[in-house]
């Protein structure tokens, strides 16, 4: 039986990234917000608050989750390639998930995770393939190279995207 918290699998770490690898992960930051607004097009507010599965966030949260979290990674980058080796912060997300502004309209955090990604796919379209060597360190996670944050986050838009998409189709919305 499938795992519906991973309908694209889980996140495998490439090694040796080529520049179409890279190439193929900038194209999907930069995809991400139109993939996310057509996940959700069309959805009723009853169907935004329902839980994609058993103890899992509503679909609400998880756009809210993608687009602090792309908030964040955006100032990771920033910070790591003006930085040697910043240590980042990390999110407490689930609790972030339960904040009062988990009821705003999805809208808003399609605007801003749009927004962050054209900002962040123009930033990384510029980058040269050794500022893809440079540095973070996460307190939990230890050193992150962006090749590898790219890499991550570029699946991570695609995971809960696919959440989305998987739970209509298995609910046939």
């Amino acid at each position: 039986m499938e795992d519906v918290r991973y309908p694209i699998g889980k996140f495998v770490l490439v090694e040796g990234v080529s520049a179409d690898q890279r190439k193929a992960w900038i194209r999907d930051i930069a995809d991400a917000p139109s993939k996310l607004y057509e996940a959700v097009e069309g959805l009723s507010l009853e169907q935004l608050d329902t839980p994609y599965r058993e103890g899992g966030w509503t679909v609400r949260q998880i756009v809210h989750h993608l687009a602090e979290n792309d908030m964040l990674v955006y100032t990771r980058f920033k910070c790591a390639l003006t930085e040697d080796n910043p240590r980042i912060m990390p999110a407490q997300e689930n609790l972030w998930a339960e904040l009062p502004d988990k009821n705003v309209p999805v809208s808003s955090s399609l605007k801003l995770f749009e927004l962050i990604h054209e900002r962040w796919a123009t930033l990384l379209e510029g980058m040269s393939v050794e500022d893809f060597s440079r540095t973070f360190v996460h307190p939990v996670t230890g050193v992150w190279s962006l090749d590898r944050a790219l890499a991550f986050y570029a699946w991570h838009d695609r995971h809960h995207t696919a959440q989305i998409v998987s739970f209509r189709e298995r609910l046939g919305w």
